[in-house]
């Protein structure tokens, strides 16, 4: 099994920024791709970005350009870096990780809120 522990989360202003973090422990050396969840309050939990072992990212319609997916493999951590934030970003931010081709972790999930 793979567990994982996010960090980072909070308040920001719109056009500020943030990084979350989310470190994999566990059966990491089995892990396929790593990557980012969010779910804002009545809407259904959606891809934000996920990396591959190969090195392919998959991002959102609406991150492209403002959000950046990276992987530190001698720490088995994987970050997000948010950029030009707006309000419609404010959700529960999820880890994700796919290990051993079938299986899949969650995170606990970390709040992002984005107001003035």
């Amino acid at each position: 099994q793979v567990q994982l522990v996010e960090s980072g989360g909070g308040l920001v202003q719109p056009g500020g920024s943030l990084r979350l973090s989310c470190a994999a422990s566990g059966s990491s050396l089995s892990i396929n791709a790593m990557g980012w969840y969010r779910q804002a309050p009545g809407k259904q939990r959606e891809l934000v970005a996920l990396l591959s072992n190969t090195g392919s990212t998959n991002y959102a319609d609406s991150v492209k350009g403002r959000f950046t997916i990276s992987r530190d493999n001698t720490k088995n951590t994987v970050h997000l870096q948010m950029n030009s934030l707006k309000p419609e970003d404010t959700a529960v931010y999820y880890c994700y990780a796919q290990y051993s081709n079938v299986f899949g972790s969650w995170g606990q999930g970390t709040q992002v809120t984005v107001s003035s």
